[in-house]
């Protein structure tokens, strides 16, 4: 099974020279079973290898002795690859190493069911709208993998209303919708995530109205989050940014001088590029440390302290 992953006889007799080789062989043949991808396979292979290597260091001679060296291992892991991120990094980080190994465990250890990720349901809401997601699927024809999203999104819902206290489904209320939608709302996912999560809420309601669950239909309540174009873009640039453009001007010659000393004033002052474009001579007071804007939006003459930087960078194109 090996040999349909890996290429390099090498690579596969490292492998197979681990004691806990059958182990590995094994969960590989269930990986594929199961029609894991091989970018998949290719990730978990080293990550056991390196499992029974640590095992067989603290003592382990048989595969009975492995759960108790997983924690630790995933410790060690953790501390070596994901120091220096934040802390829901470094649990993602164990859970990818976590779970191959616990799953490994469950298939070459008979009678092996410690600390296996709970089963969900497929339906969270399955006593008050039991053939929900069978409506989906039968009447309207969703595939398996819209499936999939609608069963993320309910178990989002579901553990909203435990946390707060909700156990009827005929009890809800707009300031219940309203507060999961605020609490599922960018910045904490994407975007797009709570435009799905709406609209499998708004299918919800709908359907509940229909079974006689909920006295009236909610869905209405439930809009979809705006998006508006260009609303990623940054409304100004860092000053750390501002002094790498300006690091990258080539002060050498006099156009880059010239580049040099409008975007300095573009940066300091904040002056429109026309505005930046009009000054004269005549327009800086170098008596009295003066800069003057005429003929601003408003048709007004503003003055403002003549900064030593930019004065320095005007002689310097001047000169």
């Amino acid at each position: 099974m090996l040999e349909n992953y890996y290429v390099r006889p090498v690579t596969i007799d490292r492998i197979r020279g681990s004691w806990i080789a059958p182990a590995i062989e094994q969960y590989v043949g269930w990986l594929a079973q199961q029609r894991f991808t091989s970018r998949s396979v290719l990730h978990r292979v080293p990550v056991l290898v390196s499992f029974g290597e640590f095992a067989k260091a603290h003592g382990a001679s048989e595969l009975g002795h492995l759960p108790a060296h997983v924690e630790p291992f995933v410790a060690v892991w953790v501390r070596e690859r994901a120091s220096g991120r934040s802390s829901a990094r470094r649990k993602k980080a164990g859970q990818e190493v976590r779970n191959p190994i616990r799953q490994m465990l469950h298939l070459t250890i008979p009678g092996y069911t410690g600390l296996v990720r709970p089963h969900k349901p497929n339906n969270p809401f399955e006593q008050q709208a039991p053939r929900f997601l069978t409506h989906r699927t039968e009447e309207k024809g969703l595939r398996p993998r819209s499936v999939l999203h609608y069963r993320h999104h309910l178990h989002q819902f579901a553990t909203y209303l435990q946390r707060i206290g909700v156990d009827d489904l005929a009890t809800l209320s707009p300031t219940v919708l309203s507060g999961f939608i605020a609490e599922y709302a960018p910045p904490r996912v994407a975007w797009t995530t709570t435009r799905n999560a709406c609209g499998t809420l708004r299918v919800l309601l709908r359907y509940l109205h229909r079974e006689g669950v909920i006295a009236r239909d909610l869905s209405a309540l439930v809009e979809f989050p705006q998006s508006y174009r260009h609303a990623g873009v940054p409304r100004s640039m860092s000053w750390e940014q501002v002094e790498q453009v300006l690091a990258s001007i080539d002060r050498r010659s006099a156009s880059g001088k010239r580049d040099y000393a409008m975007l300095l004033l573009l940066a300091t002052y904040g002056l429109r590029a026309c505005e930046a474009a009009a000054l004269t001579l005549d327009d800086l007071d170098w008596r009295n440390e003066r800069l003057r804007i005429r003929d601003r939006k408003a048709g007004n003459t503003t003055t403002y302290p003549l900064s030593a930087v930019v004065g320095a960078a005007v002689i310097d194109y001047l000169v």
